[in-house]
């Protein structure tokens, strides 16, 4: 009866938004104006650029970073930057374009873009650790920024959403943050939408969209009915169940195209058992990954092998691995667990693991109710706890054994990212808690290693040895999903870093 109730509540109030939706699409009509509205996926309670894990401001056209990653090269490119240069790869001079103005007109100089890096880097440790920027001086249009050390990738790391440039002299951050971009934000509601509109001295030339709107739904069936019933232009991540349903409707295009992200199971090392590598090396062998990709993504992914997509040159030829309960069953027994009465055990304790999921990528729920049904016929008791912000809650308690998390791997089209942000010491998406001394050693390496085929070579290491370490499990590199209203919706483009979606050239027929 509860369950009926409960899915009684979800149906009304899927029916109450996409009737809000509806009613906006019919307003934007009767208006005449250039408008669209973008559903996502994740929803957000703050707009602040520097700290919020959504990128809703730098995905919506209201902010932009120093450098730009270009989707078809991999390559990055100048954005808010002119130009960068160094001579010993730790003092680096910048060149910011000129007569870039702020949504309010103040100036886009020096002072402002240091400001805005020294704010960033106050309040988000991540993009602290992440720059490791040690002084920054600002001479009109020109930035000299030295670094605590060489750091040859430095450029790169200025792609990340969390350094978008704001004007931080206005100071609501969470509401109204004040960036470069396309559009200025007319009014927020939190975990709802974002209104928009357009910023007609954008120094790459006027958007053609005069208004959008930047909604979240975090329910991928609810997001595909807003398509179907016209109260959404563009879904992210649809419901991959619906996708042949949309592919039916005319005017509507589904896209999926290959990223650079990875489903993976985050282990948490804190916790004893997992402390043992054949405890790690048998949660890994329960992992069907063909089936996963077959039934739960319907062919819109590539199984996993390691972090990277195998379409990089630092992705290594791992050797295959044998896979199974009976494979899992063994290493186990090395761990010294035996099967008593149908209930995995060591030392007379039950082997029991708290795996952590949530809703906002629908299929990572999907995938946690798989894996614990093969734990089960293992005699392992995973217990599944729903979560809100995976971010938030991992960095902030440990109380759990597994997460299954999506994680971009290489946006900047280079290893390192990733690479430091989930196995060094200082990452900030260690939420394994790895602090391996020669794992380490070898990443900071990689930060000082100059040129392309080095870094790569020495990127593939890094990778093998998390491999043989089974630090985390890699299960499969999703496809991005975007469906869209392609009689109205003109340039759009599905981009694989996911960072670049509201753009100046978006349009409406």
């Amino acid at each position: 009866m509860y369950k009926l109730y409960k899915s009684l509540i979800v149906s009304i109030l899927t029916i109450l938004l996409l009737t809000a939706c509806s009613s906006k699409s019919v307003e934007q009509s009767e208006n005449g104006k250039k408008e669209i509205n973008l559903l996502f996926n994740f929803a957000t309670s703050s707009l602040d650029p520097n700290v919020d894990t959504s990128y809703v401001s730098l995905r919506a056209g209201i902010t932009e970073t120093l450098v730009h990653l270009n989707d078809e090269t991999l390559k990055i490119e100048p954005w808010l930057a002119e130009s960068w240069s160094s001579k010993d790869g730790q003092t680096w001079t910048i060149k910011l374009r000129e007569n870039i103005t702020f949504q309010n007109g103040n100036p886009m100089d020096g002072v402002a873009v240091k400001a805005s890096l020294e704010r960033a880097m106050k309040d988000s440790i991540a993009i602290k650790n992440a720059l490791r920027i040690e002084s920054i001086e600002a001479d009109a249009n020109t930035l000299t920024i030295k670094t605590e050390v060489p750091f040859p990738e430095f450029p790169s790391e200025l792609v990340h959403p969390n350094t978008s440039i704001i004007d931080i002299t206005e100071t609501d951050f969470v509401k109204k943050p004040v960036g470069t971009g396309p559009f200025a934000v007319s009014s927020f509601t939190p975990g709802t939408s974002v209104d928009l509109i357009r910023y007609d001295e954008y120094w790459d030339g006027a958007a053609k969209l005069e208004k959008a709107r930047f909604s979240f739904n975090e329910d991928a069936n609810a997001r595909s009915l807003a398509l179907e019933s016209g109260g959404a232009d563009v879904v992210f991540r649809p419901e991959v169940e619906s996708l042949e349903n949309l592919e039916t409707i005319s005017g509507v295009t589904v896209e999926s195209t290959s990223t650079f992200r990875v489903h993976q199971m985050t282990m948490n090392l804190q916790r004893k058992p997992l402390q043992n590598i054949n405890v790690r090396k048998a949660m890994d062998a329960l992992i069907n990954r063909e089936s996963i990709v077959d039934t739960i993504l319907r062919g819109h992914a590539e199984v996993a092998t390691g972090p990277f997509p195998s379409s990089f040159t630092f992705a290594p030829d791992y050797l295959e691995k044998q896979t199974g309960i009976e494979v899992a069953r063994e290493f186990l027994r090395k761990a010294g667990y035996e099967e008593v009465a149908g209930v995995m055990k060591k030392d007379g304790e039950p082997l029991e693991l708290t795996l952590l999921t949530y809703s906002a990528r629908a299929d990572l729920p999907l995938i946690a109710q798989v894996f614990q049904s093969d734990a089960g016929q293992l005699g392992i008791n995973v217990i599944i706890q729903q979560i809100e912000i995976p971010e938030e809650y991992m960095a902030a308690n440990r109380d759990w054994d597994l997460t299954t998390y999506s994680n971009l791997t290489a946006p900047r089209g280079d290893a390192g990212y990733y690479l430091n942000a989930t196995y060094h010491p200082n990452g900030a998406l260690n939420f394994s808690g790895a602090d391996d001394d020669k794992l380490t050693s070898m990443i900071d390496k990689l930060n000082t290693t100059v040129g392309q085929q080095d870094r790569s070579d020495i990127a593939e290491k890094i990778a093998s040895y998390v491999d043989e370490q089974v630090y985390n499990s890699f299960i499969l590199h999703p496809n991005t999903l975007v469906a869209y209203n392609s009689d109205k919706v003109k340039n759009w483009v599905t981009s694989r870093s996911e960072y670049y979606m509201l753009t100046n050239e978006l349009d409406v027929y």
